[in-house]
């Protein structure tokens, strides 16, 4: 046979098959047990009568002022250091 004769009898190229679209199906989830709802801390409130103290008719700073911005901007209180809210300055404290 010839190269001609044996291409026309080779059978056609098979159509290409789509890919089979998979169906979502609904997945049944599982019943979690409901936890009892726990009760909020009530945070100290905070404002000015936390940063002040009346003694008569004298008012004193609770907390340090900060170095760099001078007075009106206090350092917010942490477990180990003052630190400034505005400009980020931080006073270690002493032990």
């Amino acid at each position: 046979m010839s190269k001609k004769a044996a291409k026309k009898e080779e059978a056609p190229p098979a159509p290409k098959e789509e890919p089979k679209v998979e169906e979502k199906k609904e997945e049944v989830k599982p019943q979690k047990a409901e936890k009892p709802k726990r009760e909020k801390k009530k945070k100290k409130e905070k404002g000015v009568h936390a940063l002040y103290k009346v003694e008569g008719e004298k008012v004193t700073r609770l907390r340090p002022v900060c170095e760099r911005c001078g007075t009106g901007y206090f350092m917010g209180e942490h477990k180990d250091r003052y630190t400034c809210g505005h400009c980020g300055f931080t006073r270690y404290k002493t032990h």
